[in-house]
């Protein structure tokens, strides 16, 4: 089952750009979750208040499954700028558990400590395991227990729902 993702990037942009002026954050650092949030960070990178190019991180080293899953066979670099004080703005393509955001956020602070982080996601699945919510959300998701979102790009971005065995 294909989904229309642009009504959700769409809501994305404008929650946003609102969200940023109602806590006046300015000059924030755009942080993608590589690599189904980079590219959902790149969509966005025009209704976030920035200069600073797109920044990414690679999480894989920071997974609390990491020991039982081992190393995926494609790690990413991880590139942020000096993040002390600033606002981040993390994106990623789906919340599930909240495990992935959780490594995200270790990973940050061990690149100093920012002002704030903004949590920005294209599908919340609701079936959080951790206490993590997101700031911003493009669409909420309910699938059943044998079925995933799989986000395909980067051009074209596209999203469908697979089974799963």
């Amino acid at each position: 089952m294909t989904l229309d993702l642009e009504p959700s990037l769409a809501s994305m942009k404008q929650q946003l750009a609102d969200y940023c002026q109602a806590k006046q954050i300015e000059n924030a650092i755009v942080v993608g979750i590589h690599t189904g949030g980079v590219w959902v960070a790149e969509q966005l990178m025009s209704a976030a208040p920035t200069k600073d190019p797109l920044a990414t991180l690679d999480i894989t080293f920071y997974r609390d499954d990491f020991t039982k899953a081992g190393l995926n066979p494609k790690v990413n670099q991880t590139s942020l700028p000096a993040i002390e004080d600033r606002h981040v703005i993390l994106v990623d393509d789906v919340l599930m558990s909240g495990r992935t955001i959780r490594a995200a956020m270790n990973e940050i602070f061990d690149f100093g400590r920012p002002a704030s982080i903004t949590l920005a996601i294209l599908y919340d699945l609701g079936q959080h395991e951790l206490p993590i919510a997101a700031d911003i959300v493009g669409e909420s998701l309910k699938l059943n227990p044998d079925q995933r979102v799989k986000l395909t790009g980067p051009k074209p971005l596209a999203v469908s729902v697979i089974e799963t065995d």
